[in-house]
């Protein structure tokens, strides 16, 4: 008797436990009965919400869904711009279940694989159609974020409808060039560089003339009012010493004799090898025969 009660309790037990299953936060659930959807009683499936709850032991099965915000990493594709040109962009999306019975039937029985299929074909499309009237500096650089605020804002609807789901966001991770792209834009800005250099330096050249010519011109000018005083200078200070000389002459012409002697002996003997045949009874030798100059 006592097994027997003992084996009805652990039944019982089995039985209560099989009939509850919990709902996490994060979480949304269906219950599958016999293949099919558990509805309420305009049926309309019922979306277990967070908790505890009940249902029939061994025959309902649980199906539990995300509700928290999910990313989707996008597959690497290549699309055509409006210059005929190639691009690869990489992408994630941010995106909700917001409508759960839809999702669920939608995406057999809530398999996000082939929701995130389905979702990435959308957003392909709907990209592919922005990229194309696109050139690759407004994808690059201008008009990046508003690219995927189009795509986000011609998807989104669609989406909601089609499998009950929100598109959060839309965002590009990276952006490459085919080989034969990057080869021709790194040429082309190569050669815009070197355009840009060239004019650099043929400015640089011309300034430099200008600064040279100009600094010639001034060095010029200043050595021309130097020389110019210089002479000035020289001319009054010959004046000076003419008008000196001739004053002492005037003076005492004798030793003005002597000293113009002097200086002739001086210019005259200046060297050993230095040879002159004169007589010595001339007038060169006045001072020499006789310190009073006198023959």
């Amino acid at each position: 008797m006592r097994k027997l009660v003992l084996a009805l309790a652990v039944i019982l037990v089995a039985v209560t436990l099989s009939s509850l299953f919990v709902v996490n936060q994060t979480e949304r659930a269906f219950v599958v009965r016999f293949g099919r959807l558990h509805v309420d009683a305009q049926d309309v499936p019922v979306v277990y919400e967070p908790g505890l709850h009940f249902k029939l032991p061994f025959v309902d099965k649980v199906r539990l869904m995300d509700a928290r915000l999910l990313t989707m990493d996008g597959n690497e594709s290549r699309y055509t711009t409006n210059e005929l040109k190639d691009v690869i962009v990489d992408l994630y999306v941010k995106w909700r279940i917001v409508d759960f019975s839809q999702y669920f039937e939608k995406t057999g029985n809530g398999n996000r694989r082939i929701a995130e299929t389905l979702l990435q074909q959308r957003i392909d499309a709907a990209l592919r159609a922005e990229i194309g009237q696109k050139s690759i500096k407004q994808i690059v650089s201008t008009e990046r974020n508003a690219v995927m605020n189009n795509v986000r804002l011609v998807t989104e609807a669609a989406l909601r409808e089609e499998l009950g789901i929100e598109l959060v966001d839309v965002r590009i991770k990276q952006i490459n060039l085919p080989t034969d792209v990057s080869e021709s834009i790194h040429a082309r800005m190569r050669a815009e560089r070197e355009a840009v250099a060239r004019q650099f330096r043929a400015d640089g050249r011309r300034q430099q003339e200008e600064i040279q010519a100009a600094a010639e011109l001034e060095v010029a000018t200043l050595l021309a009012e130097a020389d110019r005083d210089a002479r000035e200078r020289r001319g009054s200070a010959d004046a000076e010493v003419a008008r000196i000389y001739t004053q002492a002459v005037g003076q005492n012409e004798e030793f003005y004799g002597f000293l113009r002697s002097l200086s002739a002996y001086e210019g005259s003997f200046n060297s050993k090898d230095d040879v002159m045949i004169l007589e010595p009874t001339g007038d060169f030798f006045r001072y020499m025969n006789n310190q009073d100059g006198v023959q």
